[in-house]
């Protein structure tokens, strides 16, 4: 196996969402967890990307990781290498984006990385090297209130400064609509300044296929899926990959039952909780109890079990950021969350163990503890359920799942993955 492209990922709805976002443009991609074993039969492919856990660990784990994978990538001829991070620039200032960064622009022997979670498709901007939501800067916007890494801060040229070694530049965007050329330029001359990493504006679609040519020969690059598009745009441009038809054909349908997990406490999954009630059961459980002990999660597990023969079920943890906020000054932030996530994992893998071979999780963390528990390895990327979330197939062709960012999809997300998921 020959790639063009490799990724690594710093969660594993963020890596679905770059592996959609790749196959839509015309690149093989396949989805892996964790950096793959010497046994894992993986088909042909123009993309990796491998699915890391490592959004929120201590930086220097992050760091190891991330060039375990990067290593496994250059082995298989990876010429660029691009660390995906979340659209909304999830860290805090200890890292992980920065010293992840540091670490893979040394290892690839680059004297600059650009680095941009700009996706104008789902409404991640970034002008004057300030992340806008929607209409809104990233301070203004609910992120603000994330549990886990809360962005306080819209200027992300402070925010990365703040985690790097090196210094910290912009490519503004009136470089960038001069094109490929003015935005090589401009690195060049940030990094005779001494500059490690460049914050690049984007607000229209062109904008990140401008940056995708100007850095397509560059060893590696930082950003969101919106940067990944812009790559592999300019992959099928230059003649280095022809474009595959969108989609890949996941093989027959496995049926049988199916269930849906939330783990979010996004304002988007509250929505799609509240309005999947109105087509399948939907049982919320009590945080306060899940850290009590095991029996919350075995009585959800034993009520999903007399439903799922019927249709669908949803299991839910999601509450507001007011009750998140109360429930981690009581137990700890870690320990709420990682309590929260293992029952959901838990919950899971009974799930499965009962039949269910579709299965649907909302919230990066609670996917990343989902499919590390059921033991999954690899998955091939199918149609799209919404902006950034696609159908995945395990490799062995015996499970359907989606794995949903917190803020991704419409308001019957659930209803709409599970019509794809035959």
């Amino acid at each position: 196996m020959t790639l063009v492209l490799g990724c690594i990922a710093d969660d594993y709805t963020g890596a679905s969402d770059l592996a959609n976002t790749l196959t839509k443009a015309g690149l093989r991609t396949v989805q892996t967890i964790g950096v793959p074993g010497e046994g894992l039969d993986l088909p042909a492919t123009d993309a990796v990307v491998v699915s890391l856990k490592s959004r929120s660990i201590p930086a220097a784990q992050a760091v190891a990781r991330s060039r375990e994978a990067e290593s496994w990538l250059r082995a298989r001829g990876a010429g660029h290498v691009m660390f995906k991070v979340c659209s909304t620039f999830d860290s805090t200032d200890a890292g992980n984006i920065g010293p992840v960064t540091d670490a893979l622009r040394e290892e690839a022997g680059a004297r600059i990385a650009l680095v941009t979670p700009a996706f104008p498709e789902t409404g991640r901007t970034v002008y004057q090297g300030h992340l806008f939501v929607g209409a809104v800067p990233l301070h203004e916007s609910p992120l603000k209130d994330h549990p886990l890494n809360p962005m306080r801060d819209s200027n992300l040229v402070r925010v990365l400064a703040r985690q790097s070694r090196a210094g910290v530049g912009l490519v503004d965007l009136a470089t960038v609509a001069r094109g490929a050329q003015a935005v090589r330029a401009r690195l060049d001359a940030l990094a005779r300044e001494g500059k490690g990493a460049a914050i690049a504006d984007a607000v229209f679609d062109p904008d990140l296929a401008v940056l995708g040519e100007a850095i397509l020969t560059d060893p590696v690059s930082t950003g969101a899926s919106g940067l990944g598009l812009g790559l592999a745009q300019a992959l099928v441009a230059s003649g280095r990959v022809r474009a595959a038809p969108a989609g890949t054909a996941l093989g027959d349908p496995v049926g049988g039952p199916a269930a849906c997990l939330a783990g979010s406490c996004s304002q988007a999954t509250l929505g799609q909780v509240a309005a999947a009630e109105a087509v399948m059961p939907v049982r919320r459980l009590d945080p306060e109890r899940l850290l009590a002990g095991p029996q919350e999660a075995e009585e959800a597990l034993a009520w999903a079990a007399e439903r799922i023969g019927a249709g669908p079920v949803l299991i839910a943890s999601s509450q507001s950021p007011e009750a998140v906020t109360a429930l981690q000054a009581r137990h700890g932030r870690d320990a709420a969350g990682h309590a929260i996530e293992a029952a959901l994992a838990g919950i899971a893998a009974g799930l499965v163990a009962r039949g269910v071979r579709r299965l649907v999780v909302a919230g990066g963390e609670t996917s990343g503890a989902v499919v590390d528990t059921l033991g999954l390895t690899a998955f091939r990327v199918g149609p799209e359920i919404a902006p950034g979330v696609p159908v995945l197939a395990t490799v062995a062709g015996d499970m359907r799942l989606a794995l949903k960012s917190g803020n991704f999809g419409g308001r019957d997300f659930f209803a709409d993955a599970l019509a794809l998921m035959p």
